[in-house]
């Protein structure tokens, strides 16, 4: 294996992804350029207007397909999971999160069922049914399906009973590739469009709930379509990242295959079950790399990404995401969060996550790599294969840990759970348990 990290003598620095093999050079004089902000036009927001910004805002909330999902606080501000709310009960509580399809799936319901012979389940049949049966559902169901085929170039009926609607309602509802969105497109008090709600502007409660949420969604998607093979969760944010929206989402694909990446760690595993320990926490350590740990999570600057990463890792004995106690999870959640806070809503970044494909028996223990979109790769980066990043690891450690201790010191982390930062990380913390049980196999929420 090639050796990750080498500094040459006039200072740039050459990386090897340990897990992907990508080659990276980062040149002397870039890395400690601020994070700059994109110039995006922002107003003064009227009344009411941050509850109708964009499609996913609260009040326009029939611009989006039926949901699937939403959480509520009840009267004793305990979070309620609900299914299949009806359209004319949408604004009877207020949803602190929605799950519902993507209009613009990756993978269609038409390749399931072509390619895989997929069958909705029958609950999903009733649902579409239940749903339509309520006029004000036919009509929401009528006009979201317009609305996607005017997107498309396409003249879509404006009529429609509730039979001739159902397969699609189905599919709405059946589908693999689903978005879940939290309440707020701008803070809570924002006077200004461009004070939005990102991850790091969540409460650590909030942050919380968002994960879990997205973990009970890629459980589910699991169980209801037996052909995926692998579940990609992520989350991009602005639009140099590839958001088309600049309200807060995360997005869940269900795809018929592992993936090159997956497949690639796989072989790897079989050789080295212990791959992430010692190719990723163990270089993190020697490396002087490690960037904060919780009661169950360390975050390490990443080493051999196209852009500055850093890399969450649950070092919990349970490997797949569902199968992570409530702590676990805040685990993960908490030190996520802190990082965002660190880089902020301004700049634009992809949050990936990656676990276990359910039926594959190597260990692999639930990570999330946040990237940080600074640089565009072009022709050299096309032409050779080889990726210039612009900040190198040891910069990207430095410059995160030191952020870290100034906002603890000034409150504005307002973690919930204590962060170790930096030299305060302990050598029990960055011990993966991952490997230390066999794979289940078994989905559930």
């Amino acid at each position: 294996m090639a050796t990750p990290l080498t500094r040459l003598a006039d200072g740039t620095v050459l990386q090897v992804s340990p897990l992907t093999g990508t080659q990276v050079w980062t040149v002397p004089g870039r890395s400690h350029r601020p994070l700059e902000a994109a110039d995006r036009p922002t107003h003064t927001l009227a009344a009411g207007e941050s509850e109708r910004m964009c499609q996913f805002c609260a009040d326009r909330m029939l611009e989006t397909p039926p949901e699937k999902a939403r959480l509520v606080h009840d009267d004793a501000g305990r979070p309620q999971l609900m299914r299949g709310v009806p359209a004319s009960e949408l604004w009877e509580t207020r949803a602190e999160l929605r799950r519902f399809a993507n209009l613009f799936e990756i993978v269609s319901m038409t390749s399931w069922r072509t390619n895989h012979g997929f069958i909705p389940p029958a609950e999903s049949v009733e649902a579409a049914r239940a749903y339509l049966a309520d006029p004000a559902g036919l009509d929401h169901v009528r006009a979201v399906l317009a609305a996607r085929e005017a997107a498309g170039g396409a003249i879509a009926p404006s009529t429609g009973d509730a039979e001739g609607l159902l397969e699609p309602t189905v599919d709405l509802l059946a589908g693999a590739h689903d978005l879940i969105v939290p309440r707020r497109h701008v803070i809570d008090g924002a006077t200004r469009a461009d004070e939005l709600a990102f991850s790091g502007a969540l409460s650590a409660r909030e942050h919380h709930e968002f994960v879990a949420f997205t973990i009970d969604a890629l459980a589910d998607l699991y169980q209801r379509q037996p052909a995926a093979r692998y579940v990609a969760v992520f989350q991009n944010w602005l639009k140099a990242a590839g958001a088309s929206l600049e309200h807060l989402h995360k997005q869940l694909v269900a795809i018929d295959s592992y993936g090159p990446q997956a497949q690639r760690e796989i072989l790897m595993l079989r050789e080295e079950p212990n791959l992430y320990q010692h190719e990723v926490i163990d270089l993190a350590r020697r490396e002087q790399l490690v960037v904060a740990a919780t009661d169950g999570a360390v975050a390490v600057a990443g080493v051999g990404h196209r852009y500055p990463s850093l890399e969450i890792y649950s070092t919990s004995a349970h490997q797949l995401p569902w199968e992570h106690t409530s702590a676990e999870i805040g685990a993960m959640s908490e030190l996520l969060r802190a990082l965002h806070v660190v880089t902020g809503g301004h700049v634009a970044t992809n949050e990936e996550w990656h676990h276990r494909p359910p039926d594959v028996p190597e260990p692999m223990p639930w990570r999330i790599v946040l990237k940080w979109r600074l640089n565009v790769p072009a022709g050299f980066e096309g032409g050779t294969k080889i990726y210039v990043n612009t900040i190198d690891p040891w910069t990207m450690r430095e410059r995160v840990v030191t952020e870290l201790l100034d906002l603890r010191a000034s409150g504005a982390l307002g973690n919930a759970a204590p962060i170790r930062i930096g030299p305060e990380v302990r050598d029990s913390d960055l011990h993966l348990n991952y490997a230390a049980s066999a794979p289940s196999g078994k989905v559930g929420t």
